[in-house]
């Protein structure tokens, strides 16, 4: 099943990369967006697929 909204555990495991990497691009702005629902920490389909995105155009910025 494909979810609309990602758990930061989901994401990571989905991306390949760790809690600690995801937070830190978080924190440095660097990371997709998030939300909340009550306590909860979720990051939407469509903010994962901007921040591959991003992503993709910052490596092909420093390709040369």
């Amino acid at each position: 099943m494909d979810n609309d909204a990602f758990s930061p555990d989901q994401f990571c495991q989905r991306h390949g990369i760790s809690r600690a990497s995801l937070y830190r691009a978080i924190k440095e702005g660097r990371g997709p967006r998030t939300f909340k629902v009550g306590t909860r920490t979720l990051i939407s389909r469509e903010a994962a697929a901007e921040w591959r995105a991003r992503l993709g155009a910052e490596t092909a910025g420093t390709a040369a």
